[in-house]
């Protein structure tokens, strides 16, 4: 098996002794062992199942799948994605070094690099993603860790991963990618140079809004071995049940993720058009710097746009707000990924939280809005936002 489409919904896959055709959901926590012996070998780390935490049947064929996918050794599934970046990092890094990491990354990435991760010693310095120059001139002696996400949320900003991940390696530092507006459908970061790719499998894996759910995508020695003993130790583990959700979220991401890209990429264009708006977000138009770099890196643009209100900054917040109540079929909701589409005000919610200092940098304003394109009609979506910009 090659092709996307069909690793989605057959890689991974392990029948039990009835032959089931779809995946089976083990919910237990724990697994009986033939004799004291085999208890022993398991524990001591043979071949088997030992216990939820960190091996579930599951779990296991989501990790399969979702590597086959990313073209990944191995995948380890964690309670969400930002137990994925905290696993990654707590693994990798020690009181003492140094990250080098994008400053339009999620805001509560951010919050975990600067806040938590500073408590223990480790310094961060955020630069731009799309200015290489930026990173190199980062690098210290112990710098351990690059991370970024690309595209960026919420401006979708293209950073360059073959030309990172050889400031990466000349920095000795690993290269960390947040695949999770791409997917492996649109993009496969471990073949441009990164070393770890991670996901939030709550966005476009599951693509329904139903679960929450995270994976570490990488080689054996980076990923499957120190981060599943993360997880022995820590216990941040994905749910079998979540696990089987996001199973059967892969099955259609190959469908849902080139039909929400193609909805989105006509809806960035009547945007574009738009007379009340200033400036459109979304690497498929041909006005995005890095339009021709996406094109070479990605295999599609991805359902996320984001556009900019005219207006200046003294009345941008009252406008946004506006158009986002009187909406009446797109979601008010911070999540993404979902065939419903969403829209939200970044700077007063998902990036609320970090300074407007860092805010400004990011280019993230309060006129600032942005759209998880789903599956609905496109001229529906066209008429619920033009009763907030007109």
């Amino acid at each position: 098996m090659t092709e996307k489409a069909t690793l989605g919904v057959r890689a991974g896959q392990v029948r039990s002794q009835f032959q089931e055709h779809s995946e089976a959901l083990y919910l237990t926590s724990s697994y009986v062992f033939e004799n004291a012996a085999q208890a022993a070998e398991r524990f001591g780390g043979g071949e088997g199942m030992v216990y939820t935490r960190y091996t579930n049947p599951t779990v296991a064929m989501f990790q399969e799948r979702l590597a086959a996918l990313e073209r990944g050794e191995s995948c380890v599934g964690t309670a969400s994605g930002m137990a994925a970046i905290l696993a990654t990092a707590m693994v990798h890094l020690r009181a003492g070094d140094h990250v080098v990491c994008s400053n339009a990354v999620f805001g509560a990435t951010i919050q975990l690099f600067s806040t938590l991760l500073g408590r223990f010693g480790i310094e961060t310095t955020y630069v731009s993603p799309t200015r290489a120059e930026e990173w190199e001139r980062a690098v210290r002696r112990n710098t351990r860790l690059f991370f970024l996400e690309t595209p960026s949320n919420p401006l979708t900003e293209i950073s360059d991963l073959k030309e990172l991940s050889q400031v990466a390696k000349r920095a000795g530092a690993l290269l960390v990618v947040d695949n999770v507006f791409c997917t492996p459908i649109q993009q496969r970061p471990l073949e441009l140079g990164a070393d770890i790719v991670v996901h939030s499998a709550t966005k476009y894996l599951d693509g329904q809004g139903r679960v929450m759910g995270g994976a570490v995508v990488g080689s054996r020695a980076l990923v499957g071995d120190p981060i599943t003993v993360f997880l022995r130790t820590a216990g941040p583990a994905l749910s079998p049940f979540n696990a089987w959700v996001l199973l059967k979220g892969l099955e259609t991401l190959d469908l849902r993720v080139r039909a929400q890209s193609a909805a989105a990429l006509e809806l960035a264009r009547w945007l574009e058009a738009h007379p009340k708006v200033a400036r459109v977000y979304y690497p498929g138009l041909a006005s995005h710097p890095q339009h021709e770099l996406a094109k070479r890196q990605q295999q599609g643009s991805g359902a996320i746009v984001s556009f900019d209100l005219k207006g200046g900054p003294q009345g941008a917040t009252p406008a946004a707000w506006r158009v986002i109540d009187a909406t009446r079929l797109v979601s008010i909701t911070g999540n993404l990924g979902d065939v419903k589409t969403t829209i939200t005000h970044p700077a007063s919610t998902t990036h609320g939280r970090i300074s407007p200092e860092a805010r400004a940098a990011a280019g993230i304003g309060e006129g600032l809005l942005r759209l998880s394109v789903g599956l609905e009609a496109v001229s529906d979506l066209q008429a619920d936002l033009e009763r907030g910009l007109s």
